[in-house]
Order: C-alpha cells, then structure tokens, then sequence
C-alpha cells in the first residue's frame, strides 16, 4: 500500500486547478517544488542537563508576490513532507485572498506538553538562532501554528532582534506575526482564523439563503481556530453540539456553551469530562446530523473510515488539509457543500499582513478597523471563488486554486524568470 503523502496530496490539488484553465507550463514547473528546503538538527540543554538533539524544518515555496510567509508548529507528528505541502498552501492561500506573501512553514518534532516553560524557550531560542539569516522581516516572517502560540513569536523575535547587529533592534519586530499585544501584535490576531471561517461561512449562507442563527454546528479540535470559530458563530445564535478533540468526543442536543467548555479545558481538565455534555464514540461525532461541521485540527481528520457517515450540510475548514482526496470525492457526491482551507481559513494570514503593515509603520489599529479590513478581504475572495465555481462548474476547492493561479500567473507574466 502506497505511503499517504500530504505534499502529494497538495499538488494534486493545485494541478487539477492549472489544467482547468491551461496554466502556462513554465508557472507550473516553477511552483512544482518549494525554492528552499531547510532542515535542522539542533540541540537543546533540557532541565536534567542532559543534551537532547531535536530536527526542525523550514520549507519556502514561492515568494513571486512577496516574502516568505508561514506558520511554525511544535507537533510530535511534524516532518518534512507534513511542512512542505503546508509550505504550498500558505502560496495558495496568500495568492487567493491578495496579501502581498508567498507560501512557507515550519516546525520541530516535538510534543511540547513535555518540556517545561524553559525548556521550550530554549527549544525556541535554539531553533530561530539555528534558521539564522533564512528568517527575516522583509524575507521570511514566520507566525504561530499547532503547538506555538503568542509567547513563541515574543521569543522568535527577541532572539532574532538580539542576533541583529543594528541600533535600531526594533525595526526588525515584523520579523513575526501573531505576537502578544505588548510587543507589538495585532488586535484581532488570536481570533483571526476563527473569523475568517465564520465570515465565509456567512457568506455562503447569504448566497444560499440560509440563516445560520438557526444552525447546528460540531467542532473537531477546540484550540485557537475551533473555539473562536465557535464562539463567534455562537454570538450569531448558532447553537454548539459536539466537540471532538484529542481526548475524545462530547455531545449535547440541547446545547454547549462555548465559553464554559474553553474555561473548563484552560483550567487543565479534558473535555471528556465536561459534566453538561455526554461522552460519545468517534464515529458518533461524525455520523450528528449537525447543519455544520467545522473540521479544526489536524490534516487528514475526514477520510475514507469517516465520510460516508457525514451528514452535515457544509464542511468549513478550519484546519489546514482536515480532508483527504478519496473524502472529499464521497463528501461531493453526497451534495456536501466543502468551504475550503484555501479561503476558510486565510483570515490568520490577512490579518498577520494587517500586523505586518503596523509594525512597519509604528502604529495599532483599532480592532473595530481590523474587523472591517478582514470581512472586505474574505468577501471578496468567497465571491471570486463562488464565480469560478458557478462559471467553469466546478466544486469551491478547485475554484479557490484557480483564482490564486491566475493570480500567480500573471505575476510571472509581467516579471517573467530571471535571467
């Protein structure tokens, strides 16, 4: 049995897209492999003294529309082909919604629930000290992702600010994105993913004529993307059923309050325990005739074992790749709308490029303004994507790859190669 490949699985993806419209055969051999793949041994002195070698990962695709832009993740499950199909899709995913970005990601193999505060912080000062020159401001700005968060980018950028022989260390704070407010991030960055899926979401609602404060909705994985896509949609009167995360699956007809069940699990307690919900088995989640399924973990969630079962009227991505080829063909087939990663979940990168702009200009928006500027970006891709959708009859995924390539084609055609 062949080995599951996500890269392959990505290209796949976006070739389907290029023969739709004949992309020009040199822009396809170009985006065909990342411009530079990086990899890492690097050790790190844990809290027994002892040395522990970790291998990290930082892939750069493409930057035709702009410098390298991507998240970094601390997984367990982390490794080079995970990173590099990850690495295309922020190309694609820039490239759709118009930020001035091209595609790139990262990561380290590591559970980072086992390592103590300072030795994360270790982990993280040896990572970027050992990425050297391959980040930067103006080159390659990373951004959290699985297993990292605000704290991370703060330590990102003080190690790299430190490593910088300029008076003015300062400068270089847009080296990250999805950094805390107090040295330099955005408003509206933490729940910026979150709202990007429910703002198109509402979108296609509008378009079909569907009133989603009438709506049921299951959330698989209750990080940063599940509950602020969650708690967000709840605001708007949807009612929160099931909840799928690593530790299992809880369910409630009557309801689950968003809010209490992120307190609950903040407090150290799996959601499995949970006392207003009851336990359920993982093909039960699946199979909840919910209205919507927001998939917000990791890749590959929805796949053949689970697909049949799905009853939900759209699928809102959340998480990059939740959806396997061979799922996404029986979703389709069963009339299962998929709102794709491609354009769901580009409201964290929009609005890592909002932060981006105000460090460079020393300044803060206020979270009213980052709002507005999101729900234009994300409007006006949903209605891109939608047009090709109805005018070439194809699903919304291919259509959001074709939007994002003509987009990247005509970059090429006007710069063309050099020399």
């Amino acid at each position: 049995m062949e080995k599951f490949s996500l890269y392959k699985q990505a290209s796949e993806q976006w070739q389907k897209a290029a023969d739709f419209f004949e992309l020009d055969r040199d822009v396809r051999t170009v985006l065909s492999e990342p411009k530079n793949e990086i990899s890492i041994n690097f050790p790190v002195r844990m809290d027994n003294h002892e040395l522990r070698l970790f291998r990290g990962h930082r892939i750069q695709h493409n930057n035709i529309l702009g410098p390298f832009k991507g998240g970094i993740r601390f997984h367990p499950m982390v490794n080079h082909d995970e990173v590099k199909a990850l690495a295309v899709w922020m190309t694609f995913k820039c490239a759709l919604v118009g930020v001035p970005f091209g595609g790139a990601k990262g990561g380290v193999t590591v559970d980072p629930r086992e390592l103590s505060s300072g030795e994360l912080m270790r982990l993280t000062r040896r990572f970027t000290h050992a990425l050297g020159s391959n980040i930067g401001p103006e080159y390659d700005i990373p951004a959290p992702d699985a297993g990292t968060n605000a704290k991370t980018m703060a330590i990102i950028m003080d190690t790299f600010m430190n490593a910088q022989n300029t008076a003015n260390r300062n400068a270089q704070r847009h080296v990250v994105t999805g950094k805390t407010l107090t040295v330099g991030g955005s408003l509206g960055r933490e729940k910026a993913t979150g709202q990007g899926v429910v703002y198109t979401l509402q979108s296609w609602a509008q378009e079909n004529k569907v009133d989603l404060s009438k709506c049921t909705f299951s959330v698989q994985g209750y990080g940063n993307v599940g509950f602020h896509s969650a708690n967000i949609l709840e605001s708007l009167g949807a009612k929160m059923i099931a909840v799928q995360d690593h530790t299992g699956s809880i369910y409630n007809p009557n309801g689950i309050s968003t809010e209490d069940l992120k307190n609950f699990n903040l407090s150290g307690n799996p959601i499995i325990e949970y006392q207003e919900s009851e336990v359920i088995a993982e093909h039960e989640f699946f199979a909840l005739p919910v209205d919507i399924m927001i998939p917000a973990a990791l890749e590959g969630q929805i796949n053949e074992s689970n697909a049949d079962a799905i009853k939900a009227k759209v699928i809102v991505e959340g998480a990059n790749g939740p959806t396997t080829s061979k799922a996404e063909e029986i979703l389709l087939h069963k009339g299962i709308t998929i709102l794709p990663d491609l354009l769901a979940n580009s409201g964290g990168v929009t609005v890592s490029y909002f932060e981006w702009a105000q460090n460079k200009t020393s300044s803060q928006w206020p979270l009213e303004e980052v709002d507005r500027k999101l729900k234009i970006i994300m409007d006006q891709a949903y209605a891109q994507t939608s047009h090709i959708a109805k005018d070439m009859k194809t699903d919304l995924r291919t259509a959001s790859y074709i939007v994002a390539l003509k987009r990247l084609s005509y970059a090429y055609q006007e710069r063309g190669i050099f020399p």
